[in-house]
Parts: structure tokens; C-alpha cells; sequence
């Protein structure tokens, strides 16, 4: 899988299913381990401010990678 590919995928929190918004980086060591992904909130969740900045989801909080959503857990 490429990291276009995570790119267009929308992050959703498998708490309370909201969807958080879409990965705009990643940040990954110099030995190549992703370290986590920073998820930019959608524009009516700015609007809203339900979301004000960007989120880190943490690799360890992705619960699964589906074809159109990852799914996280984010207490």
C-alpha cells in the first residue's frame, strides 16, 4: 500500500464514528517505522470547531485499514 493510497482514505474514530478528517503527513524515522500520521480535520469540522487543529493518530491506534475508511481508537 502507498501512502497515496492512506491519503485518500477518511479517518474515522471507531468510539464515537466521527470522522475525523484525512492524512496529510506521516512522520516515520530515518530507519523507515511509522511513527504516526497527522490527520487534517475536515473544513465543517474547522467551521464547527469541533476540530481546531491537526491530529497525530498514533500507529498503535489504528484499528483497521478498510477500502474506503481506517478505522482508530481514540479515547
Amino acid at each position: 500500500m502507498r501512502i497515496s493510497d492512506l491519503q485518500s482514505k477518511d479517518v474515522v474514530n471507531q468510539t464515537d464514528g466521527r470522522n475525523i478528517g484525512r492524512i496529510i503527513d506521516i512522520d516515520i524515522t530515518e530507519g523507515g517505522i511509522i511513527n504516526y500520521f497527522v490527520v487534517e480535520p475536515k473544513r465543517i469540522m474547522k467551521r464547527l470547531n469541533i476540530y481546531n487543529n491537526e491530529t497525530s493518530i498514533n500507529i498503535n491506534q489504528i484499528v483497521k485499514i478498510g477500502e474506503d475508511v481506517i478505522l482508530v481508537d481514540l479515547h
